[in-house]
Parts: C-alpha cells; sequence; structure tokens
C-alpha cells in the first residue's frame, strides 16, 4: 500500500485541462450509467461545531475506487487548526484490497469542486462569456474563477460577500492575478451584467433572487451541500430556462432542489424540467438555445467526482 501526504499530492495534481478532462469523464459515465453511487454518509457531530462526510462511487471499466472521508469542524480555527480537513482510500476494483492512501486534508475535494465549475460553465454558458460575478470570499471563490479560465476567456470578476473585508482581501489576490475585480455592497449590483454568476457560499437562507439574473446568464450554485444550507431562492430555478444538477437524489436533499420539498424526490412532478449534469455531457444535450438562455446548474459534490480524481491523481503520484 502506498502513502501520500498532502505536498506531494499538491506536486502532482493541480487545476490544469488533463485534469479537468478526467472529472468531466466521471460525469459522462455517470451519466451513461455506467456508475455504482451509493447517498451520502452525513454524520453531525453538534457539541464540536462538526459535520463528517463520506462519499464513494464505482466507475464501471476503472481499475480503482475511491472512498473519501471529509470532515468540517468549524470551531477549529479558534485552536489555530483549519476547518477542514478529509483522505481518500483508493481500493483496487479487481480485489477490494487498498492500494493507496491519499492524505489530502481536502485539496483532492477542493480541485474536483472547483472543476465541477468548469465542467458546468463549459457545457451551460455562453461561449463568449468574459465576466463572472462570484458570491463568497473563501478559498473555493478564488478556485472556483481560476478553474473558469481553463474553459472561457474570464478577464473580470464581480464580487459580493457578507465581510466586505474579506471580499476586500479577495480582490486584491485576484488583480495579482491580471484579473479586472469590482467589489460591490449588494448581491443585485454584484450580478447585474454577470455572464456566469458563481454561488461560493455555507449560506443557510437563499441569497441570490430571480430578479438578480440578467439576460443570458449561466449560474453554477455550489454551497448548498448539506440539508440546512441553501443559496438559491425557488424563483430562481423557475426562471431558469434549464435547471441541471450533478445528482437529482442529492439536490432534493442536500442542494437547491429541497425548495420544493416533497415534489423534488425523483419521480415527483416539479414546475420545471431536472437535467443531470453526467447525462448532459454524456448526451451531448444543448441546453442554451439561445444568448438569451438562462442556466442554473446545482453542483452538491459526488462520489464519481472523488472516484475520477483520486484515480487521476494516483495515476500521477505512481
Amino acid at each position: 500500500m502506498q502513502l501520500f501526504d498532502r505536498e506531494a499530492i499538491g506536486e502532482a495534481v493541480t487545476l490544469d485541462r488533463d485534469a479537468l478532462t478526467a472529472v468531466e469523464a466521471g460525469f459522462a459515465a455517470l451519466g451513461r450509467g455506467e456508475a455504482v453511487q451509493p447517498p451520502i454518509l452525513s454524520m453531525a457531530i453538534e457539541e464540536a461545531n462538526g459535520e463528517v462526510d463520506v462519499k464513494t462511487a464505482h466507475l464501471r471499466g476503472y481499475s480503482r475506487f475511491a472512498i473519501k472521508v471529509s470532515s468540517g469542524f468549524f470551531d477549529n480555527p479558534r485552536l489555530g487548526l483549519p476547518s477542514l480537513s478529509g483522505l481518500m482510500m483508493v481500493c483496487s476494483a479487481r480485489t477490494g484490497l487498498v492500494e493507496a492512501m491519499l492524505f489530502d486534508e481536502g485539496y483532492l475535494t477542493m480541485v474536483r469542486t472547483a472543476l465541477a465549475g468548469a465542467i458546468a460553465a463549459k457545457h451551460l454558458s455562453r461561449e463568449d462569456s468574459r465576466r463572472v460575478t462570484v458570491l463568497g470570499a473563501g478559498e473555493q471563490a478564488e478556485r472556483q474563477v481560476e478553474a473558469l479560465r481553463l474553459v472561457r476567456d474570464i478577464d473580470s470578476v464581480d464580487v459580493w460577500a457578507r465581510r466586505p473585508q474579506a471580499a476586500e482581501h479577495y480582490a486584491e489576490r485576484l488583480r495579482a492575478r491580471g484579473l479586472e475585480v469590482r467589489v460591490h455592497a449588494s448581491v443585485r449590483a454584484a450580478c447585474a451584467v454577470a455572464d456566469i454568476i458563481v454561488t461560493t457560499t455555507p449560506s443557510h437562507e437563499p441569497l441570490l433572487t430571480a430578479a438578480d439574473l440578467p439576460e443570458g446568464v449561466h449560474v453554477t450554485a455550489m454551497g448548498s451541500d448539506s440539508p440546512e444550507k441553501r443559496e438559491l431562492d425557488a424563483g430562481v430555478l423557475t426562471r431558469a430556462d434549464a435547471f441541471v444538477c450533478d445528482s437529482r437524489a442529492q439536490s432534493a436533499c442536500h442542494g437547491e432542489l429541497k425548495a420544493f420539498a416533497g415534489a423534488a424526490d425523483v419521480g415527483g412532478a416539479l414546475p420545471f424540467k431536472v437535467f443531470e449534469l453526467g447525462r448532459v455531457i454524456a448526451e451531448g444535450q444543448r441546453l442554451r438555445l439561445s444568448d438569451a438562455t438562462i442556466t442554473v446548474c446545482d453542483l452538491t459534490g459526488t462520489g464519481v467526482q472523488d472516484t475520477a480524481i483520486a484515480d487521476f491523481a494516483l495515476g500521477r503520484l505512481s
């Protein structure tokens, strides 16, 4: 069995086109029905303000599968410790034996989450998109823009965050990369001329409304990944010309389809059609019918992404 730490993994795997291709292939396999993906195992540790999630998937034809354990203990910064951590156990798909332990401390989750946002934009946003609005100012807010630049010629960023100081620091970091960045005092102002909007917050209440959406925009919502979180008002989903998610079942439980309780379950009646990103990719579905089309993609994070990025990482590390 091989052991790899965060430093080695970070040197081998970056936000690049090869990694994007690997994660996109995982989505496509899911869309073709070539994946076994059990529900998320999620456990709250309320007395420590913590949570632990376990995700896994097997992709038919892959020689390995991954089991990922990720944790978020949100009081850790007071102890001088990071809030997020995790590891991936990579096993042989032929024998079940453990081949490697990737002690990535959540790094590979960060990479595959950012790449999923770029993949959604690749298939759903206008090809001439250059201006992105980001709600939030944490690490994923920064990485989403970095990944987007793999698929779109992004040169301008508008940002809103609950803490203005955090938004200013975020803007400084992106300006150092040659981007034009504007900080806004309201979500509405930040979104006014966006080609793409990315929501990257841990909000428990909707932040983005239908009135905030300019014509032709694409929205990627990636902050709602547990039952108590929401970033989008229900009107955003009903206004969209196409609503896409990585997993309908997960979106109904953890993501933005929670706004339609009951009807959001697989097979339930909704006032709009639900597409899954894997099938959009695998079948080459064209959901953007004109420059005025509004698309929304809800990303809750899937075991397929974890197996895809872990397999890719081990291929580079071995």
